[in-house]
């Protein structure tokens, strides 16, 4: 029988390290990364103790809008990371 191939490791960007990531966090398919969006899957990422840069961040991004992440402009990763600081924030004052 062939080996499944890993759906979120086939997304641009996103690799079998990152995917591990995603499921570790509980995010094991597209449909619930597209849900999320890029900044919660990270945010729910960190939130469950997982060491992940801020390259998972623009990774996720660049995965679900077809963008390698080294070409996401300057102000799109300031909003990405101002949105993440907010969600953070957020969970702090709970």
């Amino acid at each position: 029988m062939p080996a499944r191939k890993d759906p979120l490791a086939a997304l641009p960007n996103l690799g079998p390290r990152s995917a591990a990531m995603l499921r570790k966090a509980g995010i094991r398919d597209i449909d619930t990364l597209r849900r999320l969006g890029s900044v919660r899957a990270y945010w729910t990422v960190k939130r469950k103790g997982i060491k992940a840069s801020l390259n998972l961040l623009y990774a996720l991004e660049g995965a679900l809008t077809k963008t390698h992440w080294a070409k996401l402009p300057r102000e799109e990763r300031s909003r990405l990371l101002l949105e993440a600081d907010a969600l953070e924030d957020a969970s702090r004052c709970q």
